[in-house]
């Protein structure tokens, strides 16, 4: 009995055991249902610790940056080399110093110039030397703009550049330099070798008439207007294989002004004299005037459009001339300079003999200037010029008044030695035979004109001579205490296919010292 009581007994207590958890599963259960928001605090938490993560990793990923900025920033500060991504014209300068840039831009734009540029306008051409006129690329100013790439702004914004130019490129175009003085001056000269150029009117005395040219309307090169087509040739590196067209305007001649003419050329006879204490030369004058009335002259040019006109003078004799005083009115020889022609060749002999004869006598007085074309006159055939070899747009033909440019070359180096200021002088399209590169001077009536000035302080006498083969001018005056010994030196400077440069430089000396050396000149020929 007592152990069947005892086993009931456990059997309760197991039973009540039971009951004991299962009510305890229900309170549990129904203190989660009751409170919904005990089950998410450990998903807070993790949420937490996340955030935490991404915001360390933030304040890392920010370290990194400034300190690749820093790092960065120090670099672009000391590196004083230009910046990747950078050419000039077209070549690729990155990473390199400022000399060595230039060094290697020099020696690659040397590959892209030419020696000399070819000017054309329609059948003309003419050739142009780089050298001479200076014409080269700014290298240095385009070197020192490829170094203030990344430079020019705050840290901020030079990084950005900097960076910017890792992953493209720009091109800085170097400004093309020249001596725009002298290249103006040398296509202003050229306007007289164009085919169709401009012919101003004209005059000159001839057998006691006034003979008046007309002029003629043509072209003349506009300076300004090639020079940007030449800068834009180099620019663009055509100028290697393709002529650089050479802009021109059309202009009309000066109007033929008679009362100017009149003015300039009437005066009255004066008579030749010199005093001895001081010595000094006075020369004589021929007066002149017109035979017929102002108004009547005037008529004659008004009347019809002529190439020539013709106003009769009236040429007043003075009674004692310069030649009438003799050799010692001009007592020392200045100077001498010779040539030699070919006499076998009569009609070139008869022009050379025609220009020299009126040339001949001649008396400057102080600051006067001597105008070959207005002493000479008009190569006509009624003045007694013969045809002879001339130099025609680069060609040699048969020309009224061929050779004579060889008296005013012969002129041109007497002038020199006579230490003479020479104000308007132009070279030929060909060295002549007669003289050397850069010793010679053409003229052309109505374009070209030889013309210096009698810069001492005493009148001189032009002697000159044509026999025997051989042309030669004197130049008489009186020596002064600041004479110096004139030597002139000339060398050509270079050739190429087409053309002969060179130059001329007259050379001073004083008790055989050196001291002064003037240029002369820089010519461009064309080669045969």
């Amino acid at each position: 009995m007592s152990n069947k009581n005892q086993l009931l007994e456990k059997e309760d207590k197991t039973i009540q055991i039971e009951n004991e958890n299962t009510n305890t599963n229900k309170l549990e259960q129904n203190s989660k249902e009751e409170n919904p928001i005990s089950e998410f605090v450990p998903v807070k938490k993790k949420n937490m610790d996340v955030l935490s993560i991404f915001t360390l990793f933030v304040v890392i990923f920010i370290g990194i940056l400034l300190v690749i900025f820093t790092i960065f920033t120090i670099y672009n500060v000391f590196n004083t080399n230009i910046i990747s991504g950078i050419h000039i014209k077209g070549m690729d300068v990155s990473g390199l110093s400022a000399s060595d840039a230039k060094y290697q831009l020099d020696n690659y734009l040397k590959t892209k110039l030419p020696q000399e540029i070819t000017l054309k306008h329609g059948d003309f051409e003419s050739t142009i030397s780089i050298s001479q006129m200076d014409i080269s690329f700014d290298t240095k100013s385009a070197i020192n703009s490829a170094l203030h790439v990344g430079r020019e702004g705050n840290i901020f914004q030079n990084n950005l550049q900097v960076l910017s130019m890792m992953f493209g490129n720009v091109n800085i175009e170097p400004k093309i330099t020249c001596n725009k003085q002298l290249l103006t001056k040398n296509l202003e000269d050229l306007s007289s070798q164009l085919p169709d150029a401009v012919v101003q009117s004209s005059y000159y005395l001839e057998n006691n008439e006034l003979i008046i040219t007309s002029g003629k309307e043509g072209n003349i090169v506009n300076a300004e207007k090639t020079i940007e087509n030449i800068k834009n040739s180099i620019s663009t590196f055509s100028a290697l294989n393709t002529p650089v067209e050479i802009a021109v305007k059309t202009e009309q001649p000066d109007e033929i002004k008679v009362e100017q003419i009149y003015n300039e050329i009437r005066k009255d006879p004066v008579d030749a004299y010199y005093t001895k204490d001081p010595f000094e030369i006075h020369p004589s004058e021929n007066g002149i005037d017109f035979k017929i009335s102002l108004e009547e002259a005037k008529a004659i040019i008004s009347s019809e459009k002529k190439e020539e006109y013709s106003i009769p003078l009236t040429i007043i004799r003075p009674n004692v001339t310069t030649n009438m005083i003799g050799t010692e009115a001009f007592p020392d020889m200045l100077s001498t300079f010779s040539t030699r022609y070919a006499a076998s060749n009569r009609n070139r002999t008869t022009n050379l003999m025609l220009a020299a004869n009126k040339i001949n006598g001649t008396v400057l007085m102080p600051g006067e200037t001597f105008s070959y074309n207005k002493v000479v006159g008009a190569r006509t055939i009624a003045a007694g010029y013969k045809e002879a070899p001339i130099y025609v747009e680069g060609r040699v033909e048969d020309g009224l008044g061929g050779g004579i440019c060889q008296i005013t070359s012969t002129l041109y180096n007497a002038v020199i030695y006579a230490n003479l200021e020479i104000t308007q002088r132009t070279n030929h399209q060909f060295v002549p035979s007669y003289v050397t590169a850069s010793r010679d001077a053409t003229v052309v009536y109505g374009a070209l004109d030889f013309q210096f000035k009698n810069n001492r302080n005493y009148p001189i006498k032009l002697v000159c001579s044509v026999s025997g083969g051989i042309a030669n001018f004197q130049i008489f005056g009186m020596r002064q205490e600041d004479d110096v010994e004139v030597q002139i030196s000339s060398y050509e400077t270079g050739r190429t296919a087409t053309a002969i440069y060179s130059e001329a430089y007259k050379i001073l000396k004083r008790n055989g010292q050196v001291v002064d050396k003037q240029l002369l000149s820089k010519d461009t020929y064309k080669r045969h």
